[in-house]
């Protein structure tokens, strides 16, 4: 199976025409678009994430099942609606993520975001102290590391790329058009120790199932298995730890930015486990924001994919 699947990869990754047109097509979508505000962007992503959740059978049962396990007391209907508005909000990332570099500038920002208890984290930064800023795959999640390049802090963000080559090289110009620097996942390790021996800014995507290797914390009621990476970073150059989120307003384009908790080192110094309890700390604050409101939420994320050993060992061996 193994086999199979990168035979699979390889072909994808290969296939420069198919490649290519699809950026063609994509640019040529993107610029239908720009002919309209950003606010009838944004409503035609709410129309196109309702047809993908009425449609995309498989993603929207794994939504409805993961929000019956995170949401046992709540109602069916509640499910759906909850279900329905995050389809909305994926889609809806994608205007944000085109229309942020024509909207937000050094003149304009504050007309497009407000802030919450984030003086700490931007005197931390400023002073060259080094910090690491995790977030989840919640609202529009691209446009913290945008206003952190524009504002002139000095930001790494690990992504992982897409596999067209082309639409991958234009997505990361965009995101990277103010000064943040995106790091490639594959072989990150070494750029990442050598941005935190500089005291910069490391941003995570920290909601991701991370295979059996992963460290296994609470999330929602459940066992999700979380990186290592953050909390080993933190731990070896004694940095602390911002749980950030962008909240949509509305259906808008206007986002409330804010630090949900800031992890400092001097708190796991003492902790029996301080691996497991950083990262249970961190996803603990992720979950808090994220129940404020739920509908904006990737419930689509296979984020419980991979079980503990324990329970794969009470499922037995799959035939």
């Amino acid at each position: 199976m193994a086999e199979k699947s990168d035979k699979k990869r390889k072909k994808r990754k290969s296939n420069i025409v198919f490649d290519w047109l699809g950026y063609a097509a994509m640019r040529a979508a993107v610029a239908i678009l720009y002919c309209f505000p950003v606010r009838t962007n944004l409503r035609f992503a709410c129309f196109l994430g309702r047809l993908l959740w009425r449609h995309y059978h498989r993603g929207r049962q794994r939504a409805l099942d993961n929000l019956r396990a995170a949401y046992p007391d709540k109602e069916p209907a509640w499910h759906e609606q909850i279900g329905q508005r995050s389809f909305e909000q994926l889609v809806m990332l994608v205007i944000d993520v085109l229309f942020t570099p024509r909207l937000v500038k050094r003149d304009t920002w504050d007309r497009y975001s407000m802030y919450h208890n984030i003086e700490k984290v931007k005197w931390q930064m400023q002073a060259g102290q080094g910090f690491i800023f995790v977030a989840g795959h919640y609202a529009n999640f691209e446009i913290v590391g945008y206003l952190m390049g524009l504002f002139g802090f000095e930001v790494y963000s690990i992504a992982r790329p897409l596999d067209n080559r082309y639409i991958n090289r234009w997505l990361y110009g965009v995101r990277e058009r103010v000064g943040q620097k995106i790091i490639d996942k594959k072989g990150a390790t070494e750029k990442m120790e050598q941005i935190m021996r500089r005291h910069a800014t490391l941003c995570f995507i920290a909601d991701q199932d991370a295979g059996k290797k992963g460290v296994f914390v609470d999330f929602f009621g459940r066992k999700a298995s979380s990186y290592k990476s953050i909390a080993l970073l933190a731990m070896q150059y004694n940095m602390p730890i911002g749980v950030g989120f962008s909240r949509r307003r509305g259906n808008d384009f206007f986002f409330e930015i804010g630090i949900q908790r800031i992890i400092w080192p001097q708190e796991w110094q003492d902790q029996d486990d301080p691996l497991t309890w950083i990262t249970q700390e961190y996803t603990r604050s992720m979950e808090e924001f994220i129940r404020d409101d739920p509908g904006q939420y990737w419930w689509l994320h296979r984020r419980w994919k991979t079980r503990p050993r324990e329970e794969r060992k009470e499922k037995g061996p799959s035939k």
